[in-house]
């Protein structure tokens, strides 16, 4: 069986679908299984082992992306897929899954694109308090395949042996290279629907290094944050004692590959509801998450729940979950109420948890795969 693949856009949506694969290769084991994915997100299943074939496309508009559609619509067409699961649901997944024109298509009920599909799989509208992998899953469900299990059917991304080097690089030219607890906090500020307050993030940081001074909080950030993460490490060292000031690192940009390597090795995660947390749900490292509009029920890491994990959010605001199109009340009050002294506690907490046991800072994952195709 020849089997397509598709998730376009979001990093963490690309995560989400990570454990349907596996799911797939144990049902179809000895089926052909491609992945079609936008470039932004394909490091994450670039190394998949259950993946035969990742093709990357890029993400254009207007009179470039009919093109490209076509385009891509034609090569798709003449690999002959059997089957063609479309996890996404939206205007481009749906007219690529079309395009291929296999005789079974997989897709959620999309007013004015069902058609599209050869079965249509009805999804609600409204956000609903269930986990966005369980969402994904009931496209596995109409192959008669059984419902997800967290331990045994955890999101993965695989290590970059590469990544991994640079990271070891990066680290030792920091002085960091022995460090045995390393935190990893990453700084996000780009879309205000996530963007914890700089302060809020600078007192986190300086915090959990008084707390136990033999820790290492190390700043990560995407490109368009870079300057909110710098400002975070201007001042947690401006708050601590000359001597500490140093254990607040900045160790540059780090791609995808390089910041689950990063993750890999540390003893603690925190971060916003975005791509970068659910990179660290891929490990076994435990991770903080903050949640502003988002809830944790649908966004929390999916893996073995015996990994120490903690959501900070405040649960007391009628206007959660929202869509992150309006703030109704003009200030993104989820998030920029939500007080330093809570993250924390909930971090020293899942600290303290994973000194009892976790694996953290010795998961390697599995070996990267060599089959990669990038679509221009």
């Amino acid at each position: 069986m020849n089997i397509l693949l598709i998730r376009l856009r979001m990093i963490g949506d690309v995560v989400f679908t990570t454990p349907a694969i596996r799911a797939l290769r144990r049902r179809f084991p000895e089926a052909r299984l491609t992945y079609l994915v936008e470039h932004a997100a394909a490091p994450v299943v670039a190394g998949n082992p259950h993946i035969d074939e990742v093709i990357a496309v890029p993400l254009t508009s207007g009179v470039a992306r009919v093109r490209d559609d076509w385009r891509i619509g034609r090569d798709l067409r003449r690999r002959r897929f059997d089957l063609v699961i479309d996890f996404h649901g939206g205007p481009r997944g749906s007219w690529l899954s079309w395009l291929t024109r296999a005789p079974e298509r997989l897709g959620y009920t999309v007013i004015g694109r069902s058609w599209m599909y050869t079965r249509a799989i009805e999804r609600p509208r409204q956000l609903r308090p269930r986990h966005s992998v369980e969402n994904q899953w009931d496209l596995l469900a109409a192959l008669g395949i059984p419902a997800p299990d967290r331990a045994q059917d955890a999101v993965e991304m695989a290590v970059d042996p590469a990544a991994a080097q640079s990271v070891d690089a990066r680290l030792a030219a920091a002085g960091l290279a022995t460090e045995p607890a390393i935190v990893v906090i990453h700084v996000s500020a780009g879309n205000p629907f996530r963007r914890w307050p700089i302060d809020r993030f600078a007192a986190l940081a300086a915090r959990l290094v008084v707390a136990a001074p033999g820790r290492v909080v190390v700043l990560t950030s995407g490109p368009s944050e870079s300057g909110a993460a710098d400002a975070v490490g201007v001042a947690a060292r401006a708050a601590l004692p000359p001597a500490l000031g140093s254990r607040i690192a900045r160790c540059g940009e780090f791609d995808l590959a390089e910041l689950r390597a990063l993750v890999a090795r540390a003893v603690l995660f925190i971060g916003g509801d975005s791509g970068p947390m659910h990179i660290a749900g891929t490990t076994r490292t435990p991770v903080v998450g903050l949640y502003g509009p988002t809830l944790p029920v649908r966004s929390e890491p999916w893996r073995d729940p015996s990994i120490p994990s903690e959501a900070v959010e405040l649960t007391t605001l009628s206007c959660r979950p929202c869509d992150q199109r309006n703030c109704v009340h003009g200030d993104y009050r989820c998030l920029t109420t939500l007080p330093a002294d809570r993250v924390v506690a909930a971090a020293e907490r899942v600290l303290a948890a994973g000194r009892g046991g976790s694996t953290s800072g010795r998961d390697r994952g599995a070996p990267r795969a060599a089959h990669f195709k990038t679509t221009a």
